[in-house]
């Protein structure tokens, strides 16, 4: 009696699903894990099918599931994109599954065994064009015996096996290539960066130029004032591309995908937006140092330096530790501002109690109002205020720019100092958490790597010791503009800053009850901070004295 499963080399197999001796319906499935993998291209695989289909009288047709980039250690056979709605959705348009080897098919045990149940239960033949042994024919729709399923099992586990090897040579090799300076091992680069040939074969990072950009308008945005939640917002209204996006767009690929949603559960979006973690993740990434990074750690050298990526850095340290300083100055403000809208956020204030008011919004309140906020601080007022808030900001635009509109505007630009105290704390951070391992390793081997590494990060924090910082500087330069100017030009925001920058205050005692239609300013008390003139005056004139000395 013949073998069910068996290597086929002669009659073709047959079915009679479609009539007497009518040749069976085959589907032919190509994967590929690298796009650029050549030795196993698709049209290989697609070749090798269809010789294997026509010498066992197998019609293909026009059936075929082609997934490109998916590996089968990852996914198995019935999550692939194409292959998967073959075997669930369009099971009854095929009698046999044709594959170019083993590999193609399936990387583990359990998903062999998945595929097998599936056949079995289905009636379906399924075939492996080359092998080790040559041609493989499995044929599931008469049952199958334990010599087969021995040999299945037995194939599943070298499998398995490779798959396993692949992996374990694909870490080391990944591992030993973090410790390369320059080198890069593939995949996708860190946003604003872009992969560039080195000579001599390999490859290395460079400055992406549309990506700095980006990189560029966000840091002068947090310069400006602006949060970073307004950054992603505006970034998303201007359609640009995001990190992920962006790196598909670059390879030819479509926008979006599946990310988190509910507990449990996935969504598949068009495109990924911007978001206020995903600017802050960037800025605060010393891959803009040029470094490399392992698990959220700088990757180091045996002297205990970080390993660069490249050779051209987006950031200086200077520029990278002011980044930092705005983004915790920007979080700062974030936790304190709760009506974005409101003008004179931080400048008005209760007479009573001395305590900040916010502008109270309710919806069938036509004119918001300003209110004490003494209670909901725990604080007692003994004559909570409020009062209509398009009355006292039309107030203070009016003696703000009564006080000061006339006067030239300045902008201070700061030139970045160094510290090396950041690093010195990131480092000697890894150092604590690596002596905390101490006495864990088990041989000779593994305590001459953990004393290198102990002895690198010593070293490393032992050279930062010994660099001097430097403070930054601010210059001061007259834009050529006056209060007035600027403030017709501004928005909300802006006008806000102008306002706390000034020091500006405003107290408002409790109202008397009446029918009022315009603001008693008997109420009100509007003041600037006492020094703001002279400082403006001095500032004027520091110019001034460079202006003729050039």
């Amino acid at each position: 009696m013949a073998t069910k499963a068996q290597v086929s080399a002669g009659k073709a197999p047959t079915t009679f699903t479609g009539g007497m001796n009518a040749p069976l319906r085959g589907l032919s499935a190509v994967r590929l894990s690298v796009l650029t993998d050549e030795t196993t291209s698709p049209e290989r695989q697609r070749t090798a099918n269809h010789e294997a289909a026509a010498a066992l009288g197998i019609d293909l047709g026009d059936r075929e599931a082609v997934d490109l980039g998916v590996s089968a250690s990852k996914t198995t056979p019935f999550q692939r994109p194409e292959l998967g709605a073959w075997l669930t959705e369009r099971v009854h348009e095929f009698d046999a599954l044709c594959f170019w080897r083993f590999d193609r098919a399936i990387r583990s045990m359990a998903d062999m065994s998945g595929l097998v149940e599936w056949a079995r239960t289905h009636r379906k033949m399924i075939v492996f064009a080359e092998g080790p042994g040559g041609r493989l024919v499995l044929d599931f729709r008469n049952g199958v015996d334990l010599i087969t399923q021995l040999i299945i099992q037995v194939f599943a586990f070298a499998a398995e096996f490779e798959a396993q090897s692949i992996r374990e040579r694909v870490t080391g090799a990944q591992a030993a290539m973090r410790l390369m300076p320059l080198r890069w091992r593939g995949s996708r680069p860190p946003y604003g960066y872009m992969p560039a040939e080195l000579e001599g074969g390999g490859w290395t990072l460079t400055p992406d130029p549309e990506a700095v950009a980006v990189i560029e308008r966000i840091i002068a945005a947090l310069a400006d004032g602006k949060t970073v939640s307004a950054i992603a917002e505006k970034l998303n209204t201007e359609d640009v591309p995001s990190p992920r996006d962006y790196w598909a767009l670059k390879k030819g690929r479509e926008t979006g995908g599946k990310t988190g949603g509910a507990k449990g559960e996935s969504a598949q979006r068009d495109r990924f937006r911007w978001t206020p973690a995903v600017v802050t993740r960037i800025l605060r990434n010393p891959n803009l140092l040029g470094w490399k990074m392992h698990n959220g750690a700088p990757v180091r050298d045996d002297k205990g330096a970080p390993v660069l990526l490249t050779n051209e850095p987006i950031l200086t340290r200077e520029e990278f530790d002011a980044v930092g300083a705005l983004l915790d100055a920007r979080s700062i403000d974030n936790r304190e501002r709760k009506d974005t809208d409101a003008l004179l956020l931080r400048v008005i204030h209760c007479d009573s109690c001395g305590s900040r008011m916010y502008l109270n919004k309710q919806a069938r309140q036509k004119h918001p109002t300003y209110k004490c906020n003494a209670h909901g601080r725990g604080v007692r007022c003994d004559a909570p205020a409020s009062v209509r808030g398009d009355w006292v900001d039309e107030y203070v635009e009016r003696e703000f720019l009564r006080s000061v509109g006339g006067l030239r505007v300045t902008s201070s630009r700061v030139i970045p100092g160094y510290d090396p105290q950041p690093e010195i704390e990131a480092t000697a951070a890894e150092y604590e958490a690596h002596m905390a391992s101490e006495g864990t390793q088990t041989n000779p081997v593994t305590r001459k790597l953990w004393e290198k590494r102990r002895d690198a990060l010593d070293a490393r924090i032992s050279e930062l010791l010994g660099r001097e910082a430097t403070p930054e500087r601010v210059v001061t330069e007259d834009t050529g503009r006056t209060y007035a100017d600027t403030w017709e030009e501004a928005d909300t925001t802006k006008r806000r800053a102008m306002l706390v920058d000034a020091g500006a205050h405003l107290s408002v005692k409790r109202g008397t009850r009446g029918g009022w239609r315009r603001l008693d300013e008997s109420r009100v008390r509007f003041t600037v901070r006492a020094n703001f003139y002279s400082d403006a005056a001095l500032e004027l004139a520091a110019i001034g004295e460079v202006e003729a000395a050039a």
